[in-house]
C-alpha cells in the first residue's frame, strides 16, 4: 500500500518549497487524525509496517481531475496538496497514475520565518527533489504522530526547516523520530532525511 499525495504546481504560480513540505506533512496528519470513510484503508496501510508515500504533481485540467477523486485538500499559504486514501502500489487510480512523479523542483523565493514549536528538520547534506522532500516530511510527521501519546495527539501546526549539519546530527542521535529512507529513489538506503522535534518528546 502507498499513500498518494498530489501537489498543485501551476506554471505561473508555483508554491514555495517550504510551504509545499509543510502542506504535505499537514495532509498526512489530517488523514491520521480523522481518516473518516477511509479508516480501513489507512489501517491496512499502517498495519503493513511501512509508510510509503508518493508525491505527484498536477496543474490545470490535471488538478481538476484530481479534485474529482476521493481525497482531501490542504491549502497552506502558497501550497495546495491533496491526500488520497492509500491504494495498492500496483493499482493507482488512472487519473493519479498518469501524473508526473520525478523531478519536481520548487524553491523558496523568500526566507521562511521563525519555526513554531513542532519542527520537521531536513538533513542539509542530502539533495532531494521537492517531491521527495515532501514525502519525507510526511514520513516525519507520521513518526511524530506515532511517538506522541494517543491522548495528546492532534493535528500539529508543523514547520519544515533545514537544520545545520551539526544540529541535524545532534538531534538524530538524541532519540527523536528520525526518517531513514528505504532507498527506492534518489538517495541511498538508510539515509536519514528528516528529524521531528516537538516539546515533550523523549530524548536519549
Amino acid at each position: 500500500m502507498v499513500l498518494p499525495l498530489v501537489v498543485r504546481i501551476e506554471r505561473t504560480a508555483p508554491p514555495e518549497r517550504t510551504d509545499a513540505l509543510e502542506a504535505a506533512a499537514l495532509a498526512v496528519l489530517s488523514l491520521l487524525a480523522d481518516p473518516g470513510e477511509w479508516a480501513q484503508e489507512v489501517h491496512t496501510w499502517e498495519s503493513a509496517g511501512r509508510i510509503r508515500k508518493v508525491v505527484r504533481r498536477a496543474r490545470g485540467a490535471e488538478w481538476e481531475r484530481v479534485l474529482a477523486l476521493p481525497g482531501r485538500t490542504i491549502a497552506h499559504r502558497t501550497a495546495e496538496v491533496r491526500v488520497h486514501p492509500p491504494v495498492p502500489l500496483d493499482d493507482w487510480p488512472k487519473d493519479l497514475a498518469r501524473l508526473q512523479v520525478s523531478g519536481t523542483t520548487l524553491v523558496d523565493t523568500v526566507e521562511p520565518g521563525p519555526p513554531g514549536d513542532v519542527v520537521l528538520w531536513e538533513n542539509p547534506e542530502l539533495e532531494m527533489s521537492a517531491g521527495k522532500a515532501m514525502a519525507q516530511a510526511g514520513h516525519a510527521a507520521q513518526l511524530l504522530w506515532w511517538a506522541t501519546p494517543e491522548a495528546e495527539r492532534r493535528e500539529f501546526d508543523v514547520s519544515a526547516r533545514t537544520a545545520s549539519v551539526a544540529d541535524f546530527k545532534r538531534m538524530a542521535a538524541a532519540g527523536l523520530p528520525v526518517v531513514r529512507d528505504a532507498g527506492f529513489t534518489e538517495i541511498e538506503p538508510g539515509s536519514c532525511t528528516f528529524v521531528a522535534d516537538a516539546p515533550g518528546l523523549p530524548r536519549a
